[in-house]
């Protein structure tokens, strides 16, 4: 199995979250030194001038991210963009708009996946917001649509989504209410 290219996976994978050395070792059933190793091989492939992008170290976790010296191209690109809102964003919002407050927990649930990227880039998109915690143990945050949500699908309030009594398909009712 060619390990540097699995860590390479692994750190696309991840995303903005990064991964933790120790994350690597569990997962690749590999010892420290041998994910110190790799890390540095892939590195060094990265530091080429052909790459757009490098791994970095922060907050404790490994990271693919962009070089700098290409910034003001990802800026025309994220500038000249306009904003869609990909299939499991627009899941994650239905389900929150439909069951609000509601956990991430209880939306990981009814999706069968976990949530965690996706309710972070909706929070940065303002179109959802934390109200405050559950009584759940753990004391989970509870999330609810904010008036940017009504204002990007043009409703005036949470009354103006469709009725999911008229859906005939079961399974997708089943996704958007609470057991």
């Amino acid at each position: 199995m060619n390990l540097l290219g699995v860590l390479e996976g692994l750190l696309f994978v991840v995303g903005d979250d990064g991964v933790t050395l120790d994350d690597i070792c569990k997962t690749l059933e590999i010892k420290e030194e041998k994910a110190k190793e790799l890390l540095t091989q892939l590195k060094k492939t990265y530091e080429s001038n052909e790459r757009g992008i490098k791994i970095s170290y922060l907050g404790e976790r490994f990271k693919l991210v962009t070089k700098k010296e290409h910034k003001e191209y990802y800026q025309k690109l994220v500038n000249n963009r306009e904003e869609v809102l990909s299939q499991a964003q627009l899941e994650v919002l239905a389900i929150i708009a439909y069951n609000e407050p509601i956990t991430r927990i209880e939306i990981d649930e009814m999706r069968g996946i976990s949530s965690t990227y996706v309710i972070k880039k909706l929070l940065s998109k303002d179109l959802i917001k934390i109200v405050g915690k559950s009584d759940l143990p753990g004391k989970p945050n509870m999330y609810r649509t904010t008036r940017e949500f009504l204002d990007t699908f043009g409703l005036s309030s949470l009354n103006d989504l469709p009725s999911l009594d008229k859906e005939d398909d079961n399974q997708e009712r089943e996704l958007f209410a609470r057991n």
